[in-house]
């Protein structure tokens, strides 16, 4: 392992410390988003339990995300593409 000030594997100075410490906070937030992650899940359970559907609570959020105007020209082509295969 770098010392401080040593060299690492591209030849260049390495500060053991600062690597440490950044690789220590990154580990925090990946526990941070696991954490997040699960909550998330206990969310959609819970609207699954009441009577939602997760799949379409999903879909409600991915739709406000975007500008109406996106969101009604992918429904307007996906409506095109189903008229086309005669699904509509």
């Amino acid at each position: 392992m770098a010392e401080e000030g040593g060299e690492g594997m591209g030849g260049g100075q390495v500060a053991a410390e600062e690597l440490r410490l950044l690789i220590e906070r990154a580990e925090r937030l990946e526990e941070e988003k696991k954490g997040i992650g699960d909550d998330i899940k206990d969310v959609f359970a819970e609207a699954k339990s009441r009577g939602y559907d997760p799949k379409q609570i999903k879909r409600i959020m991915s739709i406000r995300k975007k500008r109406r105007e996106e969101y009604q020209e992918e429904e307007a082509t996906l409506e095109v593409y189903m008229q086309a295969l005669g699904m509509l």
